[in-house]
């Protein structure tokens, strides 16, 4: 049985690089969120669910496809899943 790909997988094999590289791109930019000088930046990053004091890249994943969900906007989801 193959092993199913990830959308981190994915979005790798796109730039080039190893899936675990692609987590900490988003990691990163995770944390830059989190440290905006700006509040309201700040304040919508700490929104997001979290079991530790960040979220991880999967649970910022989880976060986006439900604000997604709940906004109506699953179609996004479908334009890429058939990419």
């Amino acid at each position: 049985m193959a092993e199913q790909e990830t959308i981190f997988g994915r979005w790798a094999k796109e730039r080039g690089i190893m899936e675990s590289e692609m987590k900490e791109i988003i990691s990163e930019r995770i944390r830059q969120g989190m440290n905006d000088p700006d509040p309201e930046k700040q304040a919508q990053w700490k929104a997001i669910p979290c079991a530790g004091e960040m979220p991880t890249p999967e649970e910022w994943l989880k976060y986006v496809v439900e604000k997604l969900k709940e906004d109506g906007r699953d179609d996004l989801l479908q334009w890429h899943s058939e990419r």
